[in-house]
């Protein structure tokens, strides 16, 4: 994809760049979640999570990056190499939960950073404002230093729409989201992930399925939904299309729409519907 350079007033557009990595464009501002160009997920540059697909937009053909949002600090969501590259081109605001600013200051000094707890407001400015919110995960970039960061989901409100990403989360029976539609009401698009869910014995704390991202989308009251977090790092026992699939099948069985949740592909982009 070689997306536009921005897409003001209340066109939303979302380009798919890979696993969590997606480019939002909204009320003039570029946003990044979870940035990952690199081509492991690992403490390792020659062992780990591989990327079975280059990224869906190409690093030099990214617009001018605004604001990065970082969920939690697990190598397929905190990739240091990427966000020293975001600071020496794009020079951005990077976001996150406490505890990862810690993280990412150490090997990118001079990126410009906010740590914020659950529950925060952070005004970026012209009417738009992130809201951090919890989400059911965990942390942890070795074994020394588990849950030492936290984790998070984010809201991004805008005077048109409001975008929730969720990060990473498992759905721990709808609670997250039930919370979501309490506080903000509903939202024109969430981002969910749907994949490394198998076994569910061992995942279902911390990664939803599909048929759970379907619940989720219900339950928080989201128009439409983009699913992440799948087809590109093997990290668990399904097949690495399997959520996409799987996807269709539990929309279906919900009566849901298909437009109205899209399993995301590398370079992919969707303009996404004004809620009527």
């Amino acid at each position: 994809a070689r997306p536009a350079e921005r897409i003001d007033g209340s066109g939303l557009r979302l380009t798919m760049v890979g696993h969590s990595s997606l480019l939002i464009q909204t009320a003039g501002l570029n946003i990044l979640t979870d940035p990952v160009w690199s081509p492991r997920v690992s403490p390792l540059s020659f062992a780990g999570p591989k990327r079975v697909n280059a990224p869906g937009i190409a690093f030099s053909q990214l617009p001018p990056i605004d604001l990065v949002l970082v969920s939690h600090n697990h190598y397929d969501h905190l990739d240091l190499a990427t966000l020293k590259r975001l600071k020496a081109k794009h020079d951005p605001l990077v976001l996150t939960p406490l505890g990862n600013d810690a993280i990412i200051d150490d090997v990118v000094p001079g990126m410009r950073l906010m740590a914020h707890d659950w529950g925060d407001r952070v005004e970026i400015g012209d009417g738009v404002a992130v809201h951090v919110e919890p989400v059911h995960h965990w942390s942890a970039r070795g074994a020394r230093d588990r849950r030492m960061a936290l984790w998070a989901g984010f809201v991004v409100e805008t005077p048109d729409a409001k975008v929730y990403f969720a990060g990473d989360t498992g759905f721990h029976s709808g609670t997250n989201y039930r919370l979501m539609a309490d506080k903000h009401g509903g939202f024109r698009l969430a981002i969910l992930p749907i994949g490394a869910y198998e076994p569910r014995w061992f995942m279902a704390p911390q990664h939803q399925n599909p048929e759970e991202a379907v619940q989720g989308m219900r339950l928080c009251n989201a128009a439409h939904a983009a699913g992440c977090h799948w087809g590109t790092f093997q990290l668990t026992n399904e097949p690495i299309d399997e959520p996409a699939r799987k996807l269709a099948e539990a929309l279906e069985a919900e009566g849901v729409p298909q437009e109205r949740f899209r399993a995301l592909r590398p370079g992919e982009i969707w303009d996404v519907p004004e809620i009527s």
